[in-house]
């Protein structure tokens, strides 16, 4: 298998240990959760369509979600609510949209049936398919990998894990891949200079001589490592620094809209982020999504060798090859069909209506072969909502009347995006139609379902409905469909180890 790896800069970061979970600690409102950082999410809401037409956002590809959920989980624990983002975990597994058009990155693809946990409402589910590319046909990549070795970097599910994922990914190098390791602890340093993937012994000894110690100057590190990338800049290859750490920056930068502002600078001149994070309680999640967002990457964490087989592996094209950034959907619903709406999950990830059309805001990015979803559950016209109170008539407003004409359409769906090097974006639209609701629910929007439901029983959510365990079973199970990594079966499992963590949290 051929990953053509021009330049690889890991950027690892210390942390102190900290308090793990107590069952206490679940559903507390605080972002900070036993030295854990998370940024509170307050859920969105339904939205009448006569004032909200538009619902707009960035997609989100990000799985990192899931993964510290069921790290959670597997530690006998319930997970703050802030740790469970709903969109990544839908996002966490791909499903099987139709594939985009020849000479096209994208396709675009609905589908409407009822809601689960409300039967009398719709449940819509949007899917944005990214082209598959035969690795040979990939560009080569220019990553940089840049360790710090810091003390608290020697825990297990940290350093040590990170090398063993390291180890996974050399034995994929070619001739033409190139790898390069910088470290900081304290002072920086290249421990690997620029070498070809063919050269693996040399590689192999500089991993495993890596050891932690020390104390860390993150932005010291952040900085050495976009030096190190932009002196071997490729314009050819994809160009992108990867950092592995729990977001815990001790010394350096002191604020995060620097650090922001250094990586969007970066970031603007051809160089993306991805961050990989590692460790417990002391995981600085808030920080970590936020740096991703904003370096034109994402954002994955590693809990386990099978999850860093995962990213660096079997699903290495799309975590590294971007072939499409800056992608925003936009929905127009129709009052004629829909009296309200709730968009599941993607609230850190909202967009004004009107930046919709400007191509100056950013926005997420998908890589080779990977999928986007996102839900929403409307309300259709007609049936009761006691959840959304009504609004007066408005008086000096005009009445504007609908085309009959659009009459048995629901809504319009349209995205925009760019190629990885270009700065106008396309724009792809659907139109879902009434004609299209369905009776029973798909594979893939069974599957989507059964992720929402149980990430808002996790919550809590004032808008869980019926969902229960039982229900999050079945919807899993008749949308297991074809699951060769086996990801959607351990799905199940970690599903009923939640409901019987749930039970004996409901007894104390």
């Amino acid at each position: 298998m051929k990953h053509s790896l021009l330049l690889l800069v890991l950027v690892l970061f210390s942390a102190c240990s900290g308090p793990y979970y107590t069952t206490s600690s679940y559903h507390q409102n605080s972002t900070h959760q036993a030295g854990e950082v998370y940024d509170q999410i307050v859920e969105n809401e339904f939205r009448t369509v006569s004032e909200h037409p538009l619902s707009t956002f960035s997609i989100d590809v990000d799985g990192a979600s899931y993964a510290n959920v069921r790290r959670i989980l597997r530690a006998g624990y319930l997970p703050p609510r802030d740790a469970v983002r709903i969109e990544e975990l839908i996002n966490y597994f791909n499903y099987s949209y139709p594939e985009p058009a020849e000479g096209a990155p994208v396709s675009l693809s609905s589908e409407i049936a009822p809601a689960p946990w409300n039967p009398r409402h719709h449940l819509i589910q949007i899917g944005i398919q990214g082209e598959h590319i035969k690795t040979d046909k990939l560009p080569p990549n220019n990553l940089v990998f840049l360790i710090d070795v810091s003390g608290s970097m020697r825990d297990e599910d940290k350093l040590p894990l990170l090398k063993q994922g390291l180890k996974l990914l050399v034995n994929e190098l070619e001739e033409d891949d190139f790898i390069s390791i910088v470290v900081y602890s304290g002072r920086s340093g290249v421990v690997l200079n620029p070498t070809p993937g063919n050269e693996k012994d040399k590689i192999l000894k500089k991993i495993n001589k890596l050891r932690a110690s020390g104390f860390t100057a993150g932005s010291k590190g952040i900085k050495e490592a976009y030096k190190l990338a932009k002196k071997h800049f490729n314009e050819d290859a994809n160009n992108r620094v990867i950092m592995a750490t729990d977001g815990d920056f001790n010394v350096g930068i002191s604020s995060d809209e620097d650090l922001v502002a250094l990586i969007e600078s970066e970031r603007d001149h051809g160089i993306f982020l991805s961050m990989l994070g590692f460790g417990t309680g002391n995981l600085k999640d808030s920080k970590m999504e936020k740096i991703a967002n904003h370096g034109n990457g994402n954002y994955y964490y590693i809990d386990n060798l099978l999850e860093a087989k995962k990213v660096l592996i079997s699903e290495m094209e799309g975590t590294l090859h971007t072939i499409a950034k800056d992608v925003k959907i936009q929905i127009e619903f129709n009052p004629q069909n829909v009296h309200a709406y709730r968009l599941v999950g993607y609230e850190n990830r909202l967009l004004a209506d009107d930046e919709f059309n400007d191509d100056k805001r950013d926005a997420g990015e998908l890589g080779v072969g990977q999928t986007v979803t996102a839900l929403y559950e409307v309300i259709p016209v007609g049936v009761e909502s006691p959840g959304v109170l009504p609004v007066d008539p408005l008086k000096y407003q005009p009445k504007e009347s609908i085309s009959s004409t659009h009459s048995d359409e629901i809504m319009t769906v349209k995205i925009r995006y760019k190629e990885p090097d270009g700065d106008v974006s396309e724009l792809v639209t659907g139109i879902l139609k009434r004609d299209e609701i369905k009776e029973t629910l798909s594979e893939n929007l069974s599957f989507a379902a059964s992720l929402a439901s149980f990430g808002m029983l996790l919550r809590d959510s004032k808008f869980k409905g019926a969902s229960s365990f039982e229900l999050v079973d079945e919807l899993a199970r008749n949308g297991k469909g074809v699951d060769p990594n086996g990801y959607r079966a351990e799905f199940i499992k970690l599903a009923e180890l939640a409901e019987l963590l749930w039970q004996g949290n409901s007894k104390n």
